[in-house]
């Protein structure tokens, strides 16, 4: 973080807190994945900060901004999302998303597609149209996961990252580490979002600025199935999706091909 700065901003009845690397360049906005926070993206910046101004935020109810206890929605969080920019007095921004953060600024780029130069959707949180048991299945696995918050953070930070350095030993340290004091600092209400975003084959259609999905491997566990991918394609077929050979957390799994994508792709 040498040369970064941080600071706070109060935004639709919440405090936010944020990180960025500064400077007169276009600004790029991370909207990082559930349980995760702002920090969480410092690889990322680091790779990108001599080109852009990037704005790394903890969403509500993550890192060190406000935990109310309700307003978890993915609306509250795009709303929060735009104040921050209007705060910061950005002009039109990228924006990157990862899984719960992809289906925030999909909601962003719908609510005020004005704001929005670039889209870096990161295996959105996405499921399939008329999907009702996906549905169902999501919002369980909401409960269960909240649960897991808990019984985690009643871990110390050395058996977190003793397990996940078990469960993902390719991950870079400067993704370990900010993944370890993101759960601790997490609160288990940021599972009330469970399945609340606006239906994306509503938001995909009109989606007219770049628009860029990165996706993995089905095979390793993704959120973006083929047959999502076929049903994005026939809503807009001008929005980009590309695979890597990664799960769900591409960045993590494949780091140096991912950012080559994303440079090229916001280059444009």
């Amino acid at each position: 973080m040498e040369n970064w700065s941080e600071g706070d901003v109060s935004v639709n009845g919440v405090q936010l807190h944020y990180y960025r690397t500064g400077g007169d360049k276009p600004a790029v906005v991370l909207s990082h994945g559930i349980t995760d926070n702002g920090l969480c993206w410092s690889r990322l910046a680091k790779a990108l900060e001599a080109q852009y101004d990037v704005i790394m935020v903890d969403a509500r109810g993550h890192g060190l901004s406000d935990k109310p206890d309700s307003g978890y929605s993915a609306q509250d969080h795009a709303r929060d999302l735009a104040g921050l920019i209007e705060a910061l007095q950005l002009d039109t921004v990228s924006l990157i998303g990862h899984s719960m953060g992809g289906a925030i600024i999909g909601e962003l780029a719908s609510l005020h597609p004005d704001y929005v130069s670039h889209l870096i959707f990161e295996d959105p949180a996405w499921f399939p149209k008329g999907d009702d048991r996906a549905h169902e299945e999501t919002v369980k696995r909401m409960d269960d996961w909240a649960q897991s918050v808990i019984e985690r953070q009643a871990l110390s930070s050395e058996a977190i990252e003793a397990q996940v350095r078990k469960d993902s030993p390719h991950w870079h340290d400067d993704e370990v580490i900010p993944w370890v004091q993101a759960q601790k600092a997490v609160s288990p209400k940021v599972m009330q979002f469970g399945y609340t975003a606006s239906p994306w084959w509503d938001i995909v259609p009109d989606l007219t600025c770049p628009t860029l999905i990165i996706s993995g491997d089905p095979e390793i566990g993704v959120v973006v199935s083929p047959e999502l991918e076929a049903e994005i394609r026939s809503l807009n077929p001008d929005v980009q999706i590309i695979r890597l050979d990664a799960g769900h957390s591409v960045r993590r799994d494949q780091f140096d091909a991912y950012v080559d994508v994303v440079t090229e792709f916001l280059s444009r």
